[in-house]
């Protein structure tokens, strides 16, 4: 069973192979497996010392709650990802209420946030992923605020329904326009609005809680991605 359980550890954290066998022997012992369905809320925030998470399968999503109520997406996490916002608690001088939810049924291990800091502090290969990650997420949530603080709506909205395309590897994709106003942190109405204008220009065709993307070049040319982002 513990050769199992490290297998499975091993496949969803990409740093396992660097680790030495007693900080592989401490993570098999502290971690534990954990399945959610889809719409459930895995983190809450800064007070939540859930501890890290490494996503085997599935897909989470982090995002900012404002006091009003309006949500922002700034990542999506995947098969392989990490989530150190989790852990944050014993992150030194990192303070950041960053709410995680399960987009899809998601599998993931639960790596205990004093043991995983333990181990990076005595860990050269722990450390230097862990910034890594680090240094990538905040690359990509400042891309984000920036599009919410000077992009145009219409190429946010476009951006984000290209990347969705992707995540589902579809152009058909189920969402009302209340959750993309969700995504983006702007109102529902402002969405509407500029998907009825997407559609008379023949980009998507709308449904019931959904969105059929039928002009992907075009979404994309207007969304002027950076090819990294296109293909994530």
């Amino acid at each position: 069973m513990v050769e199992d359980r490290a297998m499975t550890l091993a496949q969803c954290l990409p740093v396992w192979g660097k680790l030495t066998r007693e900080e592989r022997e401490r993570l098999e012992r502290t971690a534990a497996l954990r399945t959610v369905p889809a719409g459930t809320m895995v983190h809450s925030g800064g007070a939540d010392c859930l501890g890290l998470l490494a996503i085997c399968r599935g897909q989470l999503r982090a995002f900012m709650l404002s006091e009003e109520g309006r949500e922002v997406t700034l990542y999506r996490l995947l098969s392989g990802d990490i989530c150190l916002f989790s852990a944050s608690c014993v992150m030194q001088g990192l303070q950041i209420d960053l709410m995680i939810q399960a987009e899809k049924d998601t599998d993931f291990w639960v790596i205990p946030a004093p043991v995983y800091r333990q181990l990076m502090e005595g860990s050269a290969p722990l450390a230097n992923y862990t910034n890594q990650v680090m240094a990538s997420r905040f690359s990509e949530a400042m891309w984000r605020m920036e599009q919410i603080l000077w992009g145009r709506m219409d190429q946010r909205l476009a951006a984000f329904l290209v990347e969705e395309s992707v995540l589902e590897e579809s152009a058909s994709l189920p969402l009302t326009h209340e959750r993309i106003a969700g995504h983006l942190g702007t109102a529902r109405e402002v969405v509407t609005r500029m998907l009825r204008y997407f559609q008379s220009e023949g980009m998507v065709r709308l449904g019931r809680g959904s969105v059929e993307l039928t002009d992907l070049k075009k979404l994309e040319r207007l969304a002027a991605l950076p090819r990294t982002q296109r293909d994530r």
